[in-house]
């Protein structure tokens, strides 16, 4: 960090990061976020997804400090020597998912996801889904809760939870899940090069609706998905040193 960088403080709503806010505020110069070489985000991973959504695509920093749950993303909290963490903060590059969807009214929408997109079914109805990658069909029929494609940084994150493999954040792949298949019983999902393109077609749309999900951003009842990595844009985490994100990537690997 530059000696002459500005910094900016912001919180989610949660009383503790609130206090913090306030704290923080009243102890360092800041400036709004606007203006701000760094933005000093208080609270959980929710609120660091969410800054990051926010200032994607000005190239700032974000500095997270734990005033949620998990705080995966997050440093520790302190009031002290903040400008000195910050000095000596390691940076974390990563690149978003790019999703485009049509929907049953053939209108299309974009969005971008940080950790993942996840395709669900609607109702009580399965979704089918076909899968094709790079313009060649995998897989014909995909009958299940739904699919997601996750990056590096995503990877502990839903795709853990439906049983797809931790990735180093540095590992040029993307994980390819599906959420609680029921045919074919046997698929397990795949790893796939992060420039791949993945494109889903949803089979009986009508009958078997799916939304699809990037992060917090949702789209109902989508015909058509496509999903591949962004390069053009960098997103920058500061993390403590000995704390970087693919430290904790690793830690999460052997459950420590």
């Amino acid at each position: 960090m530059q000696r002459d960088a500005t910094i900016a403080f912001v919180a989610s709503s949660a009383k503790e990061a609130r206090l913090a806010h306030a704290r923080l505020s009243a102890r360092y110069a800041h400036v709004a976020p606007e203006e701000a070489d760094i933005i000093v985000a208080l609270g959980g991973d929710g609120l660091m997804l969410q800054t990051l959504h926010q200032f994607m695509g000005t190239a700032k920093p974000i500095y997270g400090m734990n005033r949620g749950s998990v705080g995966f993303l997050m440093n520790d909290f302190s009031e002290d020597d903040l400008m000195e963490r910050l000095a000596a903060a390691e940076r974390s590059v990563v690149h978003p998912l790019l999703l485009n969807v049509r929907d049953i009214q053939g209108e299309t929408h974009t969005a971008r996801a940080i950790n993942e997109v996840s395709m669900l079914r609607e109702t009580h109805q399965a979704a089918k889904l076909a899968i094709s990658i790079d313009g060649k069909e995998r897989l014909g029929e995909l009958v299940a809760d739904g699919l997601l494609v996750a990056t590096p940084a995503g990877s502990t994150a839903y795709n853990l939870s439906v049983g797809g493999p931790i990735l180093p954040l540095n590992a040029p792949l993307l994980t390819l899940m599906p959420i609680s298949a029921f045919r074919p019983r046997r698929w397990r999902g795949a790893l796939l090069p992060n420039y791949a393109k993945v494109a889903v077609e949803i089979i009986e749309p009508r009958h078997r609706a799916v939304a699809a999900v990037a992060d917090h951003t949702e789209f109902r009842d989508v015909t058509h998905v496509e999903i591949s990595m962004d390069r053009s844009l960098d997103l920058v985490m500061l993390h403590d040193p000995g704390h970087s994100l693919d430290e904790r990537i690793l830690r999460e690997q052997f459950g420590v």
